[in-house]
């Protein structure tokens, strides 16, 4: 069976998918990946590299992250363990939704998963303790390249689900700028060329 792809109505370019499970009294099987398939739905990319974290504690934040090009990363990504609060944020130089974010719930239990093309910052917030992440993405990490935007720009509107005072953040993350200070490295042209 096929996995039900969604794009989001508000950032077209981010696509919800439900992989299709098939269950028996042993459990359940899915197929997360499929390269044939995702390139009919539209998604039609190499991914060269799979990463994990682990977050111990509920209110773990990571983000709001994303490479320069030439080493822009498309994601796929999925909760393997726990819940987590998934965010996208458009910083495409020019589009009708930039610097607009949506979010969304992923959860091991329900095998969601969420696709993010080139162009659109990522973070997530734990919504439990012990939530484990998987994610592939197209390009590898560059560590001159990495970039991030405060998880906290009003501009951004991110309803977070927990008070600034009890998220669990990098040092890193505590110091990125808001939206309105960094320099757009993505151009107009990749508006419609995210997958």
């Amino acid at each position: 069976m096929k996995p039900d792809f969604l794009p989001n109505p508000v950032l077209r370019d981010v696509i919800h998918i439900r992989p299709a499970r098939i269950g028996d009294n042993r459990g359940w099987f899915c197929e997360t990946f499929n390269a044939r398939v995702f390139a009919e739905a539209g998604i039609d990319c190499t991914f060269v590299q799979d990463n994990t974290s682990f977050s111990a504690a509920a209110g773990t934040l990571r983000g709001l992250h994303y490479q320069l090009p030439p080493h822009a990363q498309a994601k796929l990504v999925r909760c393997t363990r726990g819940r987590i609060l998934d965010v996208v944020v458009d910083i495409r130089e020019g589009s009708p939704t930039f610097g607009q974010s949506i979010t969304m719930e992923l959860s091991a239990s329900g095998g969601e998963q969420v696709f993010v093309p080139e162009g659109f910052a990522h973070g997530f917030c734990t919504l439990e303790a012990d939530c484990e992440i998987s994610y592939k993405v197209t390009t590898y990490y560059a560590p001159d390249a990495d970039r991030g935007i405060a998880y906290d720009d009003p501009a951004l509107g991110i309803d977070w689900p927990f008070p600034a005072a009890d998220l669990t953040l990098s040092a890193r993350d505590l110091k990125h700028p808001r939206l309105s200070k960094i320099a757009s490295a993505f151009p107009a042209a990749m508006i419609g060329a995210g997958r």
